[in-house]
């Protein structure tokens, strides 16, 4: 429905020149493997790959150069070990009825977050939208979770595989499938949700708590 937008492609290219270079003889058994059955089965992706390693690799393939220098960029690997590789910045809620952005920073106090509620308005269309960078090297398989509770009890959750990145300056972004927000008289009120980022060695990178609150309008 929303087509792939440039960021979530080069994404998912880079993530096929990872595992080709990277684990060539594991490429055709990881993709046709959804997240559930790879825990299932107890799949262990291989180490990875630094940065300076896969810059190395097939050197005199002219085209595969070029390739990787499109999606890894020219210039030297700064490596700045005072912050983690991965960063989580912001979390969007894209709505096209709501009379504002709806903005939840993630770089300050994380407690807070369940002292501020997001308002969406009933039956409302919205996608999630997650800003990070990546500062070091190649994170492969990232994806972001959360779990939804109301008065103690949990009644959804929500899964999306968000792929593989570079590092970069810029920041990445990842925009979820639409989703609707609950609708109808019952379903109004205030959420907790759960939310984590993490990748295909379980390192997660965040994991904070948000409220949001399920209103008539967006008064």
């Amino acid at each position: 429905m929303l087509g792939v937008d440039v960021c979530e492609f080069g994404g998912q290219v880079l993530e096929l020149l990872w595992l080709t270079m990277c684990y060539r003889g594991l490429l055709a058994d990881k993709k046709d493997l959804s997240i559930e059955e790879e825990r299932n089965l107890n799949y262990n992706p291989p180490a990875q790959k630094s940065l300076e390693e896969i810059q190395e690799l097939d050197k005199d393939d002219e085209s595969l150069v070029k390739y990787k220098q499109t999606l890894l960029g020219m210039g030297p690997i700064t490596a700045d070990l005072s912050v983690p590789n991965v960063q989580v910045t912001r979390l969007t809620l894209l709505c096209d009825e709501a009379p504002g952005p709806i903005t939840v920073d993630l770089t300050g106090d994380l407690q807070a977050l369940k002292e501020k509620p997001v308002v969406l308005k009933e039956g409302a269309a919205f996608r999630l939208k997650i800003h990070f960078k990546v500062t070091r090297e190649i994170v492969a398989g990232l994806k972001y979770f959360h779990t939804i509770e109301r008065r103690g009890l949990k009644v959804d959750k929500v899964s999306h595989m968000v792929g593989s990145y570079g590092p970069k300056a810029e920041e990445h972004e990842f925009i979820s499938p639409p989703d609707l927000a609950p609708n109808g008289m019952m379903s109004r009120g205030q959420f907790e949700i759960h939310s984590h980022f993490s990748d295909d060695d379980k390192n997660v990178y965040l994991a904070w708590e948000w409220t949001l609150d399920v209103k008539k309008d967006w008064n």
